[in-house]
C-alpha cells in the first residue's frame, strides 16, 4: 500500500485552463484521492468501444483497487491528470515511470508509459492533444524525457493525436499491438503544430462570441435608457439575425420591446450562445451558475464593480472568470462597453453605441470604453470618417479584461475574411511576449495599428492585472515596431494610419512627389515629409488657378514616374473661374489615381468640406437593382474630412476617404480600389468585393436622401484619403513606408548566424558551476551573490565566458598603488590608460576620471596623483591599468532579460548625452542579420559610424557581429540575466572591447514554451 511518505505535495502549479478546438474552456488540475467518484463516473459514461481501446479488454467498470490505483498518485513517478468541465472528468491521462525492461521504476529511469480516456461526447474537441502537452510539461519536469504508449491498431483518433503532434517519434508493431516513442524534448515542428492548434482554438472562442447565433440580455428593464435595456434597444435595431432574448427575474410579461422575456436563463427553451449579463455585481455569479447550467458559450460582462474599484473588487472578477471557465464559458469584461460584429449575416450590436457603425474592413479593440465610445460615436457621426467610408467589420470592448485579451483578438483577427486592417487602443499588454509574437505573424497578413494609453503613469490602469517590466515605454515601443506593429502616439494618428491602410496600396519606398494648388502649402509637406525621413521630390505648384483637368494631367504624370513611391496632392478653396470645383476636383483625382493602382495618393486640403465630400463619393450607397435599399441613416451628413463636428479641427477621425451620396449629395461607401493589396491578399474576389460593398445590403450609411438612392454606380474607383494638415497626412504616410519596408522584409526572413568558434557547451559547464549552490568563486574577484540569487561574474569569469562565444575583452590590471600601477603598465606595454572604477566615476570619462595616451611611467604617475588628488584614496577610486587600444567611436553593448518581455538586447554610444537622450536602440532576441544592422543604424548619433564629417568610417561589421554573439549568449543560456559591455571603442578597421558586466540568474520563468494555458490576471 501506498504510504503517506511516498506522497509528495499537491502541484497546483500544474492546474490549467485551456481552450479547447471549438472555442469552449475546460480546466486541467492533477487528480487527487478525493476524485474517485468522480472518476468512478466519468467511466460509466464512456463507451464500451472507448474502454475497450484504452484496456485492450471488455472492462464495463472500475473495480476498487482500479480507483485506488487511477487516484492515488506520489506526483513524481506516477502521475495523472484530468480535464473538468463543471467540475466533473470529461479526459483523463496517466503516466508511470519504467525501466530498460518496461517494469515500474523510479528516478534516475527517464521513460514513463501513458495513456489517455476521453469521454466520447468530448471527443473531437482538442482534450487529447490539450493533454498531451500538459502531461509531457509535468514529465519533463520530473525528468522524463521518453514517453511509450501501446495503441490498438483501430484506435485511429489516439494514433493520430501521437504522429501529430510534432515530437520525434519511433513506431513499431508487435503482438496485435502498436507501441509508439517519442522524445518529449519540443521541436520546432511540435511547437509550429501547439501554435497552430493555439490559435485555432483562441480564434474560434473569439468567433462564437462575435457570431452567435442566439444572444440572451440578462437584465434588461422595462424601463428605456438603463444599461440591460439600452443593450437589448441596440441589438433589436440593429438587425440582430438569430434569435433574441429579454431576460429579468422581475419580468411578468412573456415579452419586452417586441423581444421574447424570461425570467430566468432556464425558462428558455433553446440553447443560448452569448448572454450579455448587466446586472449589479453581487447578482453575477447567480447569472454565471445559470448560464453555465444551461449550456451558454460565452459572456460579455458590463456590470461594473469589479477590479476598477479596489482590491475587493479583484478579487470579485477573479472568482467570475474562475467561474465561468468552469462551465466551460469565456468572458468579455467585466466593466465592458460590448462587442459587435457589422457582418450582415449576424448584425450583432451587443453594446451600449446605440447605433450600428457602418459595415467595412477595419477592426477596432479598445480595452478602454470611454476611448471605444470615442472612436464608434465620433467616426460614426462624422459622415465621411473612417466608418463613413472604410467601415467596421468588427468591435470589441475588452473592460478589465479579465479573460479575452487583446491576444485572443489578435488571433481572431489573423484569420479573418472581413478585416483587412487592425486597430487597437491598450493600456496594458498582459502577455508582452505572446503579443509580439502574434503581432509579427499578423502584420506579415495585414496592418497592425496600436496606440498604447497609460505610458507614463507607471502603473497599469485599476482593473489590468499585469506583469511587472522594468523597460520604459520607448524601448517596448521599439520592440513592438521590431514585430511590425504601427505604433502612434494618439487616437488620432491611429484613424489617420488606419485610413490610410485600409484603402491604399503600401508604398514601395519613401519617395515622395507633391503637388497643388498652394506653394506655401507644398512647402509645409515637402518639410513635414523631411521631418518623418521620407524623400520628398520638388513640390510642383499648379497655382491657383489650376483646373480639375491639371490636377488629373499633373497626377497621372506623377504616378507614371518611377522614381516616385507616392503622392500628396494638396489643395486650397478654387480662387477664379477656371479653378476646378470640388466635385470635378475629386473627380480628376480618382481618375488619375486610377491608372497607377499600386501607388497611395493622398489628398490634404484647407476648408474644403465639398472635396472632402466628394472624395468620399466614389461608387454610390444605393443598393444594385434587385437589392433591398439600405436601412435610413440617424447620423448627420458628411463633415469635412479631418475635423471634429463642431469644426474644431481636433476630432479623432482622420478625413474622408472617396465615393458615394449622402445627404447633400456626397456621402460615402465602400467599394474597393481594384488589385488593393495592402492585406497581402488580393481584393478583386467576388466575395471580397461583396464584403467591401455591405452598404449595399442593408447596412446604415451616411446616404439617407433621394440622392444616395438614384446615384450610378461607378466602376473600378479607389477611396482617396483627405486629411486636413499636411503633418497628419505625411505621419500616415510615413507609417506605411515603414511598414511596407518591414512588410517587404518579412517576405525574405533573416538569419542568425552560426559561429564554429562558439563553444556552448563548455559556457554551460561554466555558467552551472558558478551558479552551482556548493560550489565557491572561481577567481579571486568573486561572483557576487545579488539579487534574486543570482552572481554577478568577477573580471576573470566574465571575460573567461565571453571568450567562449568570441568576445574578446582586454584585460585592466589593479592599480591600487603608483608602484603597482607603473609594474602593470610595464607588463602590458606603452601607451596605456589609467582609469578609476568606482561606481560613481565608472565610464564617466566627463568628470576626468580618465588618462589616456600615458606613454611613459613619468606620465602615469603624474596622472595617478592627479586623480588621488582630485578624487580621493586609491581604495575609493580602485584604479585600474588597461593597453590603449585603437582610437575609433565608444559605444555600449548591453543585454537584459526583463521578466515579461524576455531577452533585449541594446546598443547606444557611450557617454552622457547619449544617456541624456534616451538615444538607444533595442531588439528582441535572438537577433539576426538584418536586425543587428538596423539595430547599428537606427540610433539618431549613428552618422559618427559612417564617416561624419571626414571622420574615418567605423568598422560596423565588426560591430555588428559583436551584436550577434553577444544575441547568442544570451539566447543559448537563460541564465545569463545580463550583460553590459562599456565601452566598446569601434576602430575604422576591429574593435576593442574595454569593460564587461555579466550577471547570473536562475533563468525565469517561461509560459511561452509551456503548453496552452489561459492566464490567470
Amino acid at each position: 500500500m501506498e504510504t503517506e511518505p511516498d506522497r509528495h505535495e499537491y502541484p497546483a502549479h500544474w492546474e490549467a485552463d485551456v481552450v479547447l478546438r471549438d472555442g469552449g474552456t475546460a480546466r486541467v488540475r492533477p487528480i487527487e484521492a478525493d476524485d474517485a467518484e468522480r472518476l468512478v463516473s466519468f467511466y460509466e459514461q464512456v463507451s464500451d468501444e472507448s474502454k475497450y481501446y484504452r484496456f485492450f479488454a471488455p472492462y464495463p467498470r472500475l473495480s476498487a483497487k482500479d480507483v485506488h490505483r487511477f487516484t492515488h498518485h506520489d506526483f513524481v513517478d506516477r502521475v495523472g491528470l484530468a480535464v473538468t468541465v463543471g467540475g466533473e472528468f470529461i479526459a483523463t491521462v496517466r503516466f508511470d515511470r519504467i525501466d530498460a525492461d518496461g517494469r515500474p521504476a523510479s528516478a534516475p529511469a527517464d521513460e514513463a508509459e501513458v495513456a489517455f480516456l476521453v469521454q466520447d461526447a468530448h471527443q473531437g474537441r482538442g482534450v487529447a492533444s490539450a493533454l498531451l502537452e500538459h502531461i509531457a510539461a509535468v514529465a519533463r519536469e520530473r525528468g522524463i524525457r521518453r514517453f511509450a504508449a501501446e495503441v490498438l491498431p483501430a484506435n485511429n483518433k489516439m494514433i493520430k493525436v501521437f504522429t501529430d503532434a510534432g515530437y520525434q517519434q519511433k513506431r513499431s508493431f508487435e503482438d496485435g499491438v502498436v507501441r509508439l516513442e517519442f522524445d518529449l524534448e519540443p521541436t520546432d515542428r511540435s511547437v509550429a503544430v501547439q501554435r497552430a492548434r493555439e490559435q485555432r482554438a483562441e480564434a474560434r472562442s473569439v468567433a462564437r462570441l462575435l457570431a452567435p447565433g442566439s444572444v440572451a440580455v440578462i437584465g434588461a428593464g422595462r424601463n428605456p435608457g438603463g444599461v440591460g435595456r439600452s443593450i437589448l434597444d441596440n441589438l433589436r435595431d440593429a438587425g440582430f439575425t438569430g434569435r433574441l432574448y429579454a431576460v429579468n427575474g422581475a419580468l411578468q410579461e412573456e415579452e419586452l420591446a417586441g423581444v421574447t422575456a424570461h425570467r430566468s436563463v432556464r425558462d428558455i427553451a433553446e440553447p443560448v450562445d452569448l448572454a450579455v449579463v448587466a446586472v449589479p455585481a453581487d447578482r453575477v455569479p447567480d447569472v454565471v451558475d445559470e448560464c453555465g447550467e444551461h449550456g451558454v458559450q460565452g459572456l460579455v460582462v458590463v456590470s461594473a464593480g469589479y477590479a476598477e474599484s479596489g482590491p475587493e473588487g479583484r478579487e470579485r472578477q477573479r472568482a467570475l472568470v474562475r467561474r465561468a471557465r468552469t462551465y466551460g464559458m469565456r468572458i468579455i469584461g467585466p466593466n465592458a462597453f460590448g462587442v459587435i460584429n457589422t457582418s450582415p449575416a449576424v448584425r450583432l450590436n451587443a453594446s451600449l453605441a446605440p447605433e450600428m457603425p457602418r459595415p467595412g474592413r477595419i477592426g477596432l479593440f479598445a480595452q478602454s470604453g470611454a476611448i471605444g465610445i470615442a472612436l464608434l460615436s465620433r467616426l460614426h457621426r462624422r459622415g465621411g470618417g473612417v466608418t463613413g467610408v472604410t467601415g467596421v467589420s468588427t468591435f470589441i470592448s475588452s473592460g478589465n479584461r479579465a479573460d479575452v485579451s487583446g491576444n485572443d483578438v489578435l488571433q481572431y483577427w489573423y484569420d479573418d475574411p472581413d478585416t483587412d486592417v487592425a486597430l487597437m487602443y491598450l493600456e496594458s499588454i498582459g502577455n508582452p511576449r505572446k503579443f509580439t509574437r502574434l503581432a509579427r505573424r499578423t502584420a506579415a497578413a495585414k496592418p497592425l495599428v496600436v496606440v498604447q494609453g497609460a505610458r507614463h503613469g507607471g502603473a497599469a490602469p485599476q482593473g489590468h492585472a499585469v506583469r511587472a517590466t522594468r523597460l520604459p515605454h520607448a524601448t517596448v515601443s521599439e520592440l513592438l515596431r521590431q514585430a511590425g506593429v504601427i505604433r502612434v502616439d494618439t487616437i488620432t494618428e491611429l484613424v489617420d494610419a488606419g485610413l490610410l491602410l485600409a484603402r491604399q496600396p503600401l508604398p514601395a519606398g519613401p519617395r515622395v512627389a507633391i503637388l497643388g494648388n498652394s506653394e506655401s502649402l507644398g512647402l509645409l509637406t515637402y518639410d513635414a515629409c523631411l521631418a518623418q525621413g521620407l524623400r520628398p521630390l520638388p513640390p510642383r505648384d499648379l497655382t491657383t488657378a489650376a483646373s480639375a483637368e491639371d490636377f488629373r494631367a499633373a497626377l497621372s504624370k506623377a504616378l507614371a514616374d518611377d522614381g516616385c513611391d507616392a503622392v500628396v496632392v494638396t489643395a486650397i478653396p478654387a480662387v477664379g473661374e477656371t479653378s476646378a470645383g470640388d466635385a470635378a476636383l475629386a473627380e480628376a483625382l480618382r481618375s488619375a489615381s486610377a491608372s497607377a493602382p499600386a501607388k497611395p495618393v493622398l489628398v490634404v486640403h484647407v476648408e474644403l468640406g465639398g472635396l472632402a465630400a466628394a472624395l468620399s463619393a466614389a461608387t454610390s450607397t444605393a443598393p444594385p437593382a434587385g437589392r433591398p435599399a439600405a436601412m435610413p441613416a440617424t447620423g448627420t451628413g458628411a463633415t469635412p474630412a479631418g475635423t471634429a463636428s463642431d469644426g474644431t479641427g481636433t476630432g479623432t477621425g482622420s478625413g474622408t476617404a472617396t465615393t458615394g451620396t449622402t445627404r447633400d449629395g456626397t456621402g460615402t461607401t465602400g467599394a474597393p480600389a481594384p488589385d488593393d493589396d495592402r492585406s497581402g491578399r488580393a481584393l478583386d474576389r467576388p466575395a471580397d468585393r461583396a464584403a467591401e460593398g455591405r452598404a449595399a445590403a442593408g447596412s446604415l450609411t451616411a446616404a439617407d436622401g433621394p440622392a444616395a438612392a438614384e446615384a450610378e454606380p461607378v466602376a473600378d474607383t479607389r477611396l482617396i484619403p483627405a486629411y486636413p494638415a499636411a503633418e497628419r497626412a505625411v505621419r500616415a504616410l510615413a507609417e506605411a513606408v515603414r511598414y511596407g519596408q518591414w512588410r517587404r522584409e518579412a517576405a525574405n526572413p533573416a538569419r542568425v548566424p552560426e559561429y564554429e568558434d562558439i563553444d556552448e557547451r563548455g559556457a554551460a559547464e561554466q555558467i552551472h558551476r558558478l551558479l552551482g549552490p556548493d560550489d565557491g568563486p572561481a577567481d579571486t574577484a568573486g561572483p557576487a551573490v545579488g539579487e534574486g540569487g543570482g552572481t554577478t561574474l568577477g573580471q576573470d569569469d566574465a571575460c573567461a565566458l565571453l571568450a567562449r562565444y568570441g568576445i574578446d575583452v582586454r584585460r585592466a590590471r589593479p592599480a591600487p598603488t603608483p608602484d603597482e600601477a607603473a609594474a602593470a603598465a610595464a607588463n602590458l606595454g606603452y601607451p596605456v590608460a589609467l582609469k578609476t572604477t568606482a561606481p560613481h566615476l565608472r565610464h564617466r570619462a566627463d568628470l576626468g576620471g580618465v588618462r589616456l595616451d600615458l606613454a611613459d611611467e613619468e606620465q602615469l604617475r603624474r596622472a595617478y596623483a592627479e586623480l588621488t588628488n582630485l578624487f580621493g584614496k586609491p581604495e575609493e577610486l580602485r584604479p585600474v591599468v588597461q593597453a590603449m587600444a585603437p582610437r575609433g567611436v565608444d559605444t555600449v553593448v548591453r543585454a537584459v532579460i526583463d521578466p515579461a518581455a524576455g531577452a533585449v538586447l541594446s546598443f547606444g554610444l557611450a557617454g552622457a548625452a547619449s544617456e541624456l537622450l534616451g538615444d538607444t536602440a533595442h531588439r528582441l532576441v535572438p537577433v539576426t542579420d538584418r536586425d543587428a544592422a538596423s539595430l547599428v543604424r537606427s540610433i539618431r548619433t549613428a552618422p559618427l559610424l559612417f564617416g561624419w564629417r571626414g571622420s574615418a568610417p567605423a568598422d560596423t561589421a565588426a560591430l555588428e557581429e559583436l551584436l550577434l554573439r553577444v544575441s547568442r549568449l544570451v539566447d543559448d543560456h537563460p541564465e545569463v540575466a545580463s550583460v553590459s559591455l562599456e565601452p566598446v571603442v569601434v576602430a575604422p578597421h576591429g574593435l576593442s572591447v574595454l569593460g564587461a558586466a555579466v550577471r547570473l540568474a536562475p533563468p525565469p520563468a517561461r509560459d511561452d514554451l509551456g503548453p496552452r494555458t489561459l492566464p490567470v490576471y
